[in-house]
């Protein structure tokens, strides 16, 4: 272990110790939120030594609240002190951006610090609800948010649960809105997919929908068994989605404009939730079930044994 940094090292925090997100590194510095509900920038003070080894010297060098005192009184009492970070951070050159449980959406410029300057907050966007969901961003720099659907309140259904956001309009970021808020829970858990000018998104009922990425509307939607938190994947023209019922499919999104047509699937068993990686012709995914698995371009499945994780036989 060269280094550590505590979920209770800053303050105030306001929820709980988990790092459940992914960091970025950029320009020698770690971006991370925490569920500590503090987001935390770290300079890694990477170099050489004079035997040529790598060295780290990594220093906390700021931190900010994922919440201020407007998102408290918004919320009204209704989980108002629920405020993790549990998505992974993006960025869009200079600018990070993260969302908390509380729904607030927070736009920093981190390009002060390459001068030793102070980050300096760019958006501050209420989305309602608890927001897991890593932010998308696209070429031209818009954010694709999705929210969940559990407090039920006023601004979920001012601002919908899957948003277009333009972060260079503060004032009136909304470029538009698509509701699910056919039950609750709903809204949506899995981070959105682009593909050639579509948005594609599960929602938590098993709903899984295309928007055109322009104006929202939808164009297609399809369902599975949900929840469908499993975030979708686009490889080669290929939509790889997993269901909870434990199948993992594949769709033709060569033209994502018109209904996605099936090509395959495969049953797993066991709610599959963790987004797949694509390498090298194989597609790795681990399930609720306590298995790993890779899949093979081939159609072959493998699993390691449960002795090579730790466990004792298949």
């Amino acid at each position: 272990e060269l280094w550590k940094l505590s979920a209770t090292a800053v303050s105030p925090t306001l929820w709980n110790n988990d790092w459940d997100g992914a960091g970025i590194v950029a320009d020698d510095f770690l971006f991370e939120g925490g569920e500590n509900s503090q987001f935390h920038v770290v300079k890694l003070n990477r170099g050489y030594d004079a035997a040529g080894k790598v060295t780290v010297d990594p220093e906390l060098v700021f931190n900010t609240p994922s919440w201020d005192q407007q998102l408290i009184n918004d919320l009204a009492g209704n989980r108002a002190k629920e405020f993790s970070i549990e998505n992974s951070v993006s960025m869009s050159g200079n600018t990070a951006y993260w969302a908390n449980s509380g729904g607030l959406v927070m736009g920093w410029d981190m390009g002060p610090l390459r001068t030793g300057g102070k980050p300096t907050q760019t958006l501050r966007f209420w989305a309602g609800d608890d927001t897991d969901a890593s932010i998308v961003i696209d070429a031209e720099g818009f954010l694709y948010v999705a929210v969940e659907y559990e407090r039920g309140n006023r601004r979920a259904a001012e601002v919908g649960q899957l948003m277009k956001l333009d972060p260079k309009n503060p004032t009136n970021p909304l470029v538009w809105k698509y509701d699910d808020r056919g039950a609750n829970p709903a809204g949506f858990w899995a981070t959105p997919a682009l593909h050639k000018g579509v948005v594609i998104a599960p929602a938590n009922g098993g709903k899984v929908v295309g928007l055109d990425q322009q104006t929202g509307a939808e164009l297609w939607s399809f369902k599975l068994a949900g929840p469908t938190w499993q975030s979708p994947v686009v490889v080669d023209d290929v939509l790889i989605q997993g269901d909870c019922n434990g199948v993992l499919h594949g769709y033709d999104v060569s033209d994502p404009r018109t209904q996605p047509t099936e090509i395959w699937n495969v049953a797993i068993g066991g709610c599959i939730e963790s987004t797949p990686t694509v390498w090298k012709g194989r597609i790795y995914f681990g399930t609720r079930a306590g298995r790993f698995f890779s899949l093979g371009d081939d159609g072959t499945l493998t699993s390691p044994t449960a002795s090579a994780v730790g466990g004792g036989g298949e």
